[in-house]
């Protein structure tokens, strides 16, 4: 299973920029790019529900609270 290393406030901007990219998608649905607003949303989207980001894994990077 995958590490947690996306916080709250992280998972919040995440869904608001997936909702902002598929509301891109339809306002713009044929443009020559608009299926990188669907990338964009998806990748958006998905790391905000699992909670897990493939980028900070490798950076090591985190934005959950530390437990003690």
């Amino acid at each position: 299973m995958l590490k947690k290393n996306v916080g709250n406030l992280d998972k919040i901007i995440r869904i608001v920029l997936g909702v902002a990219l598929l509301a891109g998608y339809f306002l713009n649905g044929g443009g020559a790019y608009s299926w990188l607003y669907l990338v964009g949303a998806a990748i958006a989207l998905v790391t905000a529900l699992v909670g897990s980001c493939g980028l900070y894994t490798i950076f090591g990077f985190s934005t959950c609270p530390l437990k003690k």
